[in-house]
């Protein structure tokens, strides 16, 4: 029989821990499982190299305006070519880590399995923070297309608000007609949204008042909830204040996402003096993502570990972060409604 202390560095091995954790974190983040997020092999490349933005220059689809040209028998009439329009989308580095000490990890390491345990936690950790940044990075988004119209987009045309002044049963809080205007802000591209993302607050009225359905799951059991045949995910961290809500409308593979491996993503600290010479062990753990909405460009001057979530300028949140890059509206498959619940 093993004698001794089963201790942190006992138990994992980076080789083996990194790959079970970023695998299970991904297959946790809610907006990835439901398709909303879609992997971009070209932001796992950037992140496995140097560089806070990468560049991405766009070619724009064929403006359907254009009026074509009715063909004629006179030689010396020539047609002039349109020229494609280009843009460049910029996304941006996010270097996150944080750590935990012994103390914090003593139930996952008495559980039967202490390494499965032990990535379970952190994996539901990363999946929880990976979906708060893209929240945060979407709002900016919606922040900046709230901003007074200008070449590139008109304002709020991706948002349908009934928040009102004040609330109102049936008028201010979520319902079929408002949800059917904000995917009217798609135009006839409105088909392609497959997913809702809503404030639990806004899912129980709407579930109160009969709106949502659910579908069968891989096990045949009727658990997955939709809204006119759209899949709803639940996120408290979704935007609200004082009874203003925001639900998110996206379209299948709307953001596109990258995940890249720090030069040491993971490691193990012993301090055997601490605790008056208890000991004393800490984790470390980090990760590299990349976030994108295709036809979006991140215009801020970002810090050395990327920005935070926060709506400051130069961060995620921040209205001034974010400049639109596709000239259609319909090309980026993102919409919201703002509703006041109480």
């Amino acid at each position: 029989m093993a004698t001794g202390v089963l201790r942190l560095s006992d138990v994992i091995v980076p080789s083996v821990f990194v790959p079970m954790v970023r695998r299970l974190a991904v297959e946790k983040t809610a907006l990835i499982t439901s398709g909303a997020m879609v992997a971009d092999p070209l932001l796992d490349r950037f992140l496995a190299g140097p560089g806070l933005t990468i560049d991405m220059p766009r070619l724009n689809p064929i403006d359907r305006q254009d009026v074509e040209n009715v063909s004629s028998d006179d030689p010396t009439v020539f047609s002039t070519p349109n020229k494609p329009s280009t843009g460049d989308e910029i996304a941006v580095r996010l270097s996150r880590n944080n750590s935990w000490s012994q103390m914090d990890l003593v139930r996952a390491l008495l559980a039967a399995d202490p390494l499965a345990q032990l990535a379970n936690d952190i994996a539901q950790y990363w999946a929880y923070r990976r979906q708060r940044a893209v929240i945060a990075h979407l709002a900016g988004v919606f922040a900046a297309n709230a901003a007074a119209t200008d070449a590139s987009h008109v304002q709020n045309d991706m948002t349908r608000d009934i928040s009102g002044a004040g609330y109102t049963a049936g008028v201010t809080d979520f319902n079929g007609a408002a949800f059917i205007q904000a995917l009217l802000t798609m135009g006839d591209a409105m088909g392609g949204i497959a997913l809702v993302a809503m404030h639990s607050v806004v899912y129980a009225s709407a579930l109160t008042k009969n709106l949502i359905q659910f579908r069968l799951d891989s096990e045949a059991n009727p658990t997955i909830p939709t809204y006119m045949g759209k899949d709803v995910t639940l996120d408290d961290s979704m935007p609200n204040n004082a009874g203003v809500f925001e639900t998110w409308l996206f379209g299948r593979g709307s953001v596109t996402y990258g995940t890249g491996s720090p030069e040491v993503p993971n490691e193990v600290l012993r301090i055997p003096g601490a605790g008056n010479g208890g000991g004393q062990e800490t984790m470390w753990d980090r990760v590299e993502w990349a976030h994108h909405v295709p036809g979006t460009a991140y215009v801020g001057t970002p810090p050395k570990g990327g920005p935070t979530n926060a709506a400051t300028t130069n961060n995620l949140a921040a209205a001034t972060s974010w400049a639109r890059i596709a000239k259609d509206r319909r090309s980026i498959p993102i919409a919201r409604i703002i509703t006041r619940e109480f």
